[in-house]
């Protein structure tokens, strides 16, 4: 079956669209990618969604606005991807404005913004949408959903392997070996922590808006990094704590940005990109560190994908704090950077159409297994 996967991240550059087609065993399934696309927001669609995930307030007609606005462009980015009409259902899980993950006696929730019954008139096809909401009422994180994806795309191999998302949050997948020791563990995963939020923010804010985004990393590669104040940093509460767990720009947006800047003891505009992009580097490492002490588990290789991996700087600096891992491109198993999670959520998608209960307790901390995703058919 042809599924089309539909993607939005935290850095709200736009909707990336993955057409594929699965077949066979649904935990370790053949698949193609048959046409990937990629669609920019209108820039003043992007601003708002980024302020509201730091706090703007809006009325009730421009909710209803942005909620058109993010539909019409996943539309959009739909039909341009799978022009001659072959997919059979959509997977999404819209645009996430907000994710607050379960905390002492709050329950999780997440606000993923998307007109789903509008989006199924308008492609003429079954939209499957909101794949964290019931991971968060069992109990759940909601996120990061895609290790389960990276496990059956990617597959196993001789040692365990790790799968970095630099999106706008950076999160982690582990995937146990074929044989041997934690061959019999369950998939891992967790969001670590920032990565292209803090810098393009970090960008915008020294450019004053000309640039939004460090291209290939130059910038950075030019500062030094402040290692004192990465190491004050990596000590803070969120960083301590053990998985699951799960964030996103509420936590690290403009005002962690700005506290941030105070602490760093330089005044040159290319140190700051330089200490806040090897800072993303510095969780990462930690956080593996700290799966080596717990668990004894020390990936052979990791696959890194996202619009971070195109930051040269930033993959200089984790091969650098990651001694003895191998680490390359998504590209050498198939997986374009940029289109790894729309690929995950076309997979999500035939999942739910095969009522398959996924089981998410050792990444997200959900209490039993369930099919993910709520159906809703153009007729």
């Amino acid at each position: 079956m042809y599924f089309l996967g539909l993607m939005s991240g935290t850095s709200a550059d736009g909707v990336d669209a993955a057409l594929v087609h699965f077949e066979g065993n649904a935990n370790n399934p053949r698949w193609k990618l048959i046409n990937t696309v990629s669609l920019k927001y209108p820039s003043n669609l992007k601003k708002t969604i980024i302020d509201v995930g730091q706090g703007l307030q809006l009325q009730s007609s421009q909710w209803l606005e942005i909620s058109e606005s993010i539909t019409e462009t996943y539309c959009l980015a739909a039909k341009s991807c799978d022009q001659s009409g072959i997919s059979n259902v959509v997977g999404c899980h819209g645009q996430t404005l907000y994710h607050r993950p379960p905390k002492d006696l709050y329950r999780g929730a997440s606000l993923q913004m998307l007109q789903a019954p509008l989006l199924a008139i308008l492609l003429g096809k079954t939209i499957v949408y909101d794949f964290r909401a019931k991971d968060l009422a069992l109990g759940g994180q909601g996120a990061p959903l895609t290790p389960l994806s990276d496990a059956s795309l990617i597959g196993r191999g001789n040692t365990w392997r790790a799968v970095l998302n630099l999106g706008g949050i950076a999160n982690l997948s582990l995937i146990p070996p074929k044989s041997g020791f934690g061959s019999t563990s369950a998939v891992l995963g967790w969001d670590i922590g920032p990565a292209n939020t803090l810098i393009d923010l970090a960008v915008q804010k020294i450019s004053h808006n000309k640039l939004n985004y460090d291209c290939d990393g130059k910038i950075a590669s030019q500062g030094i990094p402040d290692e004192n104040a990465i190491n004050t940093w990596l000590q803070e509460p969120f960083f301590q704590l053990l998985p699951p767990k799960s964030t996103g720009r509420e936590k690290f947006g403009l005002k962690d940005l700005e506290s941030r800047i105070d602490v760093i003891n330089s005044s040159h505009q290319n140190d700051l990109i330089a200490t806040i992009t090897s800072f993303t580097a510095s969780i990462v490492a930690q956080d593996l560190e700290r799966l080596f002490n717990k668990k004894l588990i020390r990936p052979g290789e990791m696959f890194v994908a996202g619009g971070g991996s195109k930051n040269l700087f930033l993959m200089s600096e984790i091969v650098k704090r990651c001694r003895g891992i191998r680490v390359v491109s998504t590209e050498e198993v198939g997986i374009p950077v940029q289109f790894r999670e729309a690929i995950g959520f076309a997979l999500l998608a035939w999942w739910h159409t095969l009522n398959k209960p996924c089981v998410t307790s050792a990444i997200t901390g959900a209490k039993k297994p369930s099919v993910l995703g709520i159906a809703v058919h153009p007729y």
